[in-house]
């Protein structure tokens, strides 16, 4: 059987420290692009509210509301309901990182309108992400220390569970990624905001994006180094 040690643990660094400085590189490209274009103020001078609602009209999504949620960069649509929840920081704000996520968002409601299928997977597949994301790790980890072959059927059974956490993560990408193609699309067309700015709106979203990217890539090194430690396992 395979005890978690210290080597195990130098294992596991090995498996997840590239995945790891990756997301803390894309939090700071985050806050970074947003603390600075937060500050900037679009020459319209419109709030990321009315960003949102104004997009969400020219498109006929006059069911959908936008609403304010406590919180930073707490910005989502909710498909179940029809509601863009803005941040404080985004919903008041007449800046050019506001404008952005606020578009960003209500490009989520467009695919939602328009049946986007990578969406609905994703929303699909929520409950038993939120299910297999907390109970899957602590199944494997019961199934590890069990000195038997059932031990090692139960390991598996956690770490399949675990694994709609990093499938969930695989599929977030092209929602994000085509959300915020939409939002460049309309804010570039629209008029609400001029060319010369879109260079603030392309680093606010693209930093963002790449945060998704990293925490696909964090999930997937840790089922990786799951499966090793099973498969080391099956070897002893």
């Amino acid at each position: 059987m395979v005890y978690p040690t210290f080597g195990g643990y130098g294992l596991y660094l090995l498996f997840s420290l590239p995945a790891l400085l990756l997301g803390f590189w894309a939090q700071m490209k985050v806050r970074s692009a947003f603390n600075k274009y937060s500050r900037t103020r679009s020459y319209a001078g419109l709030s990321g509210a009315q960003i949102a609602r104004r997009m969400l009209d020219s498109y006929g999504l006059h069911n959908v509301r936008v609403e304010q949620v406590g919180g930073f960069l707490s910005d989502h649509y909710d498909p179940a309901n029809k509601v863009l929840r803005l941040s404080p920081a985004t919903y008041n704000s007449p800046s050019l990182a506001a404008a952005g996520v606020a578009a960003h968002e209500a490009g989520h409601a467009l695919q939602d309108e328009k049946g986007y299928f990578m969406l609905q997977v994703r929303t699909a597949m929520v409950p038993t992400v939120q299910i297999g994301s907390w109970i899957g790790p602590i199944i494997f980890m019961i199934g590890l220390f069990m000195a038997s072959t059932i031990g090692t059927q139960i390991a598996w059974l956690g770490l399949i569970l675990f694994s709609a956490s990093a499938l969930f993560a695989v599929v977030t990408l092209p929602v994000e990624f085509d959300a915020t193609r939409r939002a460049k699309a309309w804010l570039a067309s629209s008029g609400v905001i001029y060319q010369q700015e879109m260079g603030g709106i392309n680093s606010v979203l693209d930093a963002a994006a790449l945060t998704y990217v990293a925490g696909a890539i964090q999930a997937i090194s840790t089922i990786l180094y799951y499966v090793f430690l099973l498969s080391g396992r099956r070897r002893d």
